[in-house]
């Protein structure tokens, strides 16, 4: 998926509102995540899985930050990804259907925090760039 020049304007002036918060954005996507799809749990038996614990704030963050790579590496994101790809499926196995599952809790975070700025185009530049991301995150899987 090509990410245009407006495209990347659109997702790098909207994760500026998301980076600064990243622990809360991260911990509110990772709750919605869990409450719509509690299968994803398994993959977090050792964390204290109540909406406000430490655990779920931190790896919201690292999940925050992870896509603050991406953003600030928007262009060449396959390099950036890369050892991150390799963690998700090489060491934590994880499904890659799951990607898509928390790239539609992070948007759904972002809309409710940007009512009136998420406009259609702003929407789908973000959906194209969470897309790519899990795409390169599965690339490891073939």
């Amino acid at each position: 998926m090509v990410l245009t020049d407006e495209n990347k304007a659109h997702v790098k002036s909207t994760w500026a509102n998301v980076s600064s918060n990243a622990e809360a954005f991260g911990a509110e996507a990772l709750n919605r995540l869990f409450a719509a799809h509690p299968t994803t749990k398994t993959y977090f038996c050792h964390f204290d899985l109540k909406p406000d614990s430490a655990h779920i704030k931190a790896h919201g963050k690292k999940v925050v930050d992870a896509l603050t790579v991406a953003v600030n590496h928007i262009d060449d994101m396959s390099s950036a990804l890369s050892k991150l790809s390799d963690l998700h499926a090489e060491k934590l196995r994880v499904d890659p259907v799951n990607f898509g599952l928390l790239a539609h809790c992070i948007l759904v975070t972002i809309a409710a925090h940007n009512r009136g700025s998420l406009n259609p185009a702003v929407y789908l530049s973000l959906d194209k760039f969470l897309s790519r991301v899990g795409a390169l995150l599965i690339a490891r899987y073939r």
